[in-house]
Formats: structure tokens, C-alpha cells, sequence
């Protein structure tokens, strides 16, 4: 599992960048979702990266 918190705003991102925020649940700063570690996951991470801090959960 994977527990990802947004540490950015998303004002003058891409909107890519902005659907991929939506599409893993993160609205608002310092919210913060748990979600499974997979391909589709990481792939999401990898593109918003910059605005998000990721860690591992058992």
C-alpha cells in the first residue's frame, strides 16, 4: 500500500497534471490517500511526483 499526501497547490499545473490529482482522490493540501502499490498507481505518482510526498505502508 501506498499513502500518498499532496504537499502542492495545483494552480498553474497542466491538466494532465490535474486529472491525475483527481484520479488518485487528492483535492485539497495535506490531504491524504491510501491506495494499493501497483504499475497503474505508480505510473500516476510518477507524473505528479513534484506535487506529492509518497510513502510505503505495510
Amino acid at each position: 500500500m501506498l499513502k500518498i499526501t499532496q504537499k502542492k497547490g495545483l494552480i498553474g499545473t497542466k491538466k494532465n497534471q490535474r486529472e491525475t490529482m483527481r484520479s488518485l482522490g487528492l483535492k485539497k493540501i495535506h490531504q491524504t490517500v491510501t491506495l494499493p502499490d501497483n504499475p497503474a498507481v505508480r505510473g500516476m505518482v510518477r507524473t505528479v511526483a513534484h506535487l506529492v510526498e509518497v510513502e510505503e505502508v505495510d
